[in-house]
């Protein structure tokens, strides 16, 4: 009757031997699908960060250009205004300097 049990056992010993192996060879390729997976999800991320940073560098250049030429204007009409009304500017200037001189002095 110990025959068989030893029998038993070392065929269990040899079947769990098997289905380790076999468990050790699907955690690698699961290990492996893993890491491409990643690599692949990475490289998508890393595109959609590039086209998402030329978009806003486009969008920037045409915000600092629409600014730029919102100020080249607004100099453009200031110094019109100034040479129609040479005697005015000189005033508001004065003013300004005047309440500017008020304001830094300590008392």
């Amino acid at each position: 009757m110990s025959q068989p049990a030893k029998n038993n056992v070392a065929e269990l010993s040899g079947d769990v031997s098997a289905q380790m192996a076999v468990l050790r060879d699907d955690i690698a390729n699961l290990t492996a699908t893993v890491a491409e997976y990643g690599k692949a999800q990475g490289m998508v991320l890393r595109s959609a960060a590039a086209e998402k940073a030329a978009g806003l560098a486009e969008s920037g250049a045409a915000a600092t250009h629409a600014i730029r030429a919102k100020a080249e204007k607004t100099y453009s009409d200031t110094e019109d205004a100034v040479r129609a009304n040479p005697a005015a500017a000189i005033g508001i200037a004065a003013g300004v300097g005047f309440v500017i001189g008020l304001l830094t002095t300590r008392r």
